[in-house]
């Protein structure tokens, strides 16, 4: 049951992270080519980052909160790239909670 709850809130955070905390200025500059005011890189590392800092805070592992930086901009990057569909990028944004919770469970 602790597992499960810590899944759902790690997705209750990627949910207030990527729609809440995210501008609309983040969500187009983020991408390669649609950058105007800083380098898109900028914008995908502190939106990445933010992620990373609620897992960390979530579980109390901060190094599992660099991997959930390092994951997620990877997976915006892609999307960006290859132009996931919403539904597409949030289910293996979700499907990277399920696997920290696993890897927790392990520890």
């Amino acid at each position: 049951m602790e597992s499960l709850n810590l899944l759902i809130v790690l997705v209750l955070a990627h949910f207030v992270c990527d729609f809440v905390l995210q501008s609309d200025r983040m969500a187009v500059e983020k991408i390669p080519g649609r950058d105007r005011t800083l380098h898109w890189s900028w914008w995908l590392a502190s939106h990445a980052a933010t992620h990373g800092l609620a897992v960390a805070l979530l579980t109390g592992i901060p190094l599992l909160g660099a991997l959930e930086t390092l994951m997620h901009a990877i997976l915006d990057w892609l999307k960006g790239r290859y132009r996931f569909t919403l539904a597409w990028d949030q289910s293996l944004h979700v499907l990277c909670k399920l696997i920290w919770v696993l890897l927790l469970i392990r520890i």
